[in-house]
């Protein structure tokens, strides 16, 4: 399959012959569906807290005793997508056509002024004009003006205040940092993934606000911006499923989406992280409700861990730490031989019994029925033991976003996962019937605890289902290819982990996805 050229373009990237021969592989049987059993709803799958809860939950965060904690912010990318509709209208343009004045493109050159990104001295005044909106495109597009249809969404200009102020995507994330994610010395830990050819322009983004917001805030700073790996990145192939090949006959290889930052994630020491894409950010007059809502994410996090941590303990005080046998409590000098009566015993069962119904009650995990006592209590402590994920769920209102859902796993037991739409089979009746009656969707903001109960960081990458993956259509040059998805970060990637759903308001929930976004309300000036 592959050529001795190819074989040094593979191990040059820091993958193998046998990952990328496993990556064909994928193409041609696919992945399985997810096997739905019900969408995650309120009572059924998403907390909805009342106000008085919502204070406890924030609370409990504002007292809780953490191991560090840290903002994850995935910038990596540039703004290409942001930007699509616009780069469509300049080509017309260009070609001596007029555009629509309904369309993107002419909404956007008409309302240019109401960008914080607008310069007078650059753009001049708008102009009802074919050759004004071309100039207005092309300034902010190409190296002619702003150049921002080739750079990331971070450091682009978001939000201007009334006095003057204007703040990039990133600046934004600084400010809820220093509210939310503060540390007792007063310190914010940042972690920001993005790509190796971008890191002048965050840095340059920071060092502008850098002292300022270090001396309004009283807070001091620890940035870290990553890389998303090459080794992660996955082979594209042709309709045939065999290795795509560009014009100069080399194999092209393809960022493998956000799962592949799993790998990221998985390098912090941190015990607790906030997750939150780099576009999800508001005019600072939001943050109250936005800092109120992300703390009430961190305090149920913090709760829930500390609910499990308790389970874990009392397993080991009565079966012995790891299911090794220990001499039981009263039982002087008990051996092996005797081992399964601590399993049997009635404080062990009942003690089982409280972890089923929690797991049931709190997490949606319906647990199968097991032939022995040892089984289930070794069962139990695996499912107690893994990583923990609270996220935040809005009410469906026809944004994009991947949607919270109750599956069935492949040992017998349920559980609560965030599934994209490649992942439904839309012709199964009651995975149909199940997106159809889906209530919320998925704004990627998440909370993770990220340490064991003995304060040993989790190996993420065990807890990763590496069938949770999509094959996707993408382009190259014109000719069609097929892509492969890693599993989604907040979806196969975080498989395996201990998850609830709580629900948070719409208004914590301000993407940019394209450039016409920011007219709305979050991100304009009062």
């Amino acid at each position: 399959m592959f050529n001795k050229e190819d074989i040094n373009q593979i191990e040059s990237r820091g993958s193998s012959v046998a990952s990328v021969e496993a990556q064909v592989e994928l193409f041609k049987k696919g992945f399985p569906w997810m096997k739905i059993v019900a969408p995650a709803t309120p009572g059924k799958g998403i907390c909805v807290l009342s106000d008085e809860e919502a204070v406890k939950a924030a609370e409990y965060y504002d007292n809780a005793r953490i191991a560090g904690k840290c903002k994850f912010v995935p910038a990596s990318g540039a703004a290409s997508r942001m930007f699509k509709d616009l780069f469509s209208g300049l080509d017309k343009l260009k070609a001596g056509e007029d555009v629509p004045a309904d369309a993107p493109a002419a909404k956007f050159a008409a309302n240019i002024e109401r960008f914080a990104f607008y310069d007078e001295k650059l753009f001049g005044k708008p102009a009802d004009t074919p050759e004004s909106r071309k100039d207005i495109l092309s300034k902010t597009l190409t190296e002619e003006g702003l150049d921002y249809g080739s750079k990331p969404k971070g450091v682009l200009k978001f939000h201007k205040y009334p006095d003057g102020e204007v703040r990039t995507a990133f600046a934004e994330h600084l400010v809820e940092a220093q509210n939310y994610m503060r540390n007792a010395d007063g310190s914010a830990n940042i972690v920001v993934t993005i790509s190796p050819e971008h890191q002048h322009l965050f840095e340059e983004a920071y060092a502008a606000v850098k002292d300022e917001f270090e001396k309004r805030y009283g807070v001091k700073y620890n940035i870290t911006f990553t890389y998303q790996d090459k080794a992660t990145d996955t082979i594209a192939v042709d309709k045939d499923n065999r290795p795509f090949r560009t014009e100069e006959g080399r194999l092209l290889f393809r960022p493998a989406g956000h799962g592949a930052l799993i790998y990221n994630l998985n390098g912090l020491s941190e015990e607790l992280v906030s997750i939150k894409n780099i576009d999800n950010v508001a005019n600072e007059r939001f943050l109250p409700v936005t800092a109120k809502y992300k703390k009430v994410l961190l305090g149920k996090a913090v709760e829930l861990r500390d609910k499990i941590f308790g389970y874990l303990n009392e397993l080991d005080a009565v079966t012995g730490d790891n299911l090794t046998i220990q001499p039981y409590p009263n039982i002087p000098g008990m051996n092996a031989i005797g081992a399964d009566k601590v399993y049997q015993s009635t404080k062990c069962q009942l003690l089982c019994n409280d972890i089923e119904n929690f797991l049931l009650n709190e997490l949606c995990i319906q647990m199968p029925q097991f032939d022995d006592c040892k089984t289930r209590v070794m069962k139990l402590r695996e499912k107690l033991n893994r990583p923990i994920r609270v996220c935040g769920m809005v009410k469906n209102q026809g944004e994009p976003g991947g949607g919270p859902f109750i599956i069935a796993e492949k040992d017998g037991s349920t559980s609560l996962q965030i599934l994209e739409g490649a992942q439904i089979n839309k012709d199964d009746i009651q995975a149909a019937a199940a997106l159809a009656t889906a209530t919320h969707f998925n704004p990627v903001d998440i909370v993770c605890c990220l340490h064991n109960y003995k304060g040993e960081s989790f190996d993420l990458l065990k807890h990763v289902d590496n069938e949770a993956g999509f094959i996707s259509s993408k382009s190259y040059q014109g000719r069609e290819l097929k892509a492969l998805e890693l599993p989604g970060l907040w979806n196969g990637s975080m498989s395996d982990w201990n998850t609830l759903f709580v629900e948070v308001p719409l208004e914590t929930f301000n993407p940019v996805k394209v450039v016409l976004d920011l007219l709305r309300p979050a991100h304009q000036a009062e």
